[in-house]
């Protein structure tokens, strides 16, 4: 199927923690989005380079390649796409936090997820 001009946009969630994982995308695509989904940041670099993405909510801690280093080769291919942090884990090195547009623990409501999906989005759609 070709995107339209009028296509949901697209979010790719990357997170090694796949209960998270999956209500994270129930959540978003109740809300009218279109969710790519990824157990790993080598998997979820893959999906990036190759698809259309216009947000990318990544987890910080995970196994093999953590999300500061995802978030890193993701700004080499393509740095307009914002990137929202999540982290189950505080606080964050600043270094990290600096190249990511936005950060929020896994603990915050649905609402402040929406919030925030929104305010990264809607500049880039």
């Amino acid at each position: 199927m070709q995107d339209s001009p009028m296509s949901k946009p697209v979010i790719l969630c990357i997170d090694d923690e796949l209960a998270g994982l999956e209500v994270r995308q129930m959540v978003l695509e109740s809300a009218g989005y279109s969710v790519l989904t990824a157990g790993n940041g080598k998997t979820g670099l893959e999906i990036f380079a190759s698809q259309r993405v216009d947000l990318v909510i990544l987890d910080y801690a995970m196994p093999d390649m953590n999300g500061y280093d995802v978030a890193v080769a993701m700004r080499r291919i393509s740095p307009a796409i914002p990137i929202l942090m999540l982290s189950a884990y505080s606080p964050v090195p600043q270094e990290v936090l600096r190249t990511v547009d936005a950060y929020a623990t896994k603990g915050e409501s649905p609402v402040q997820l929406f919030e925030l999906v929104r305010a990264l989005i809607s500049p880039s759609c």
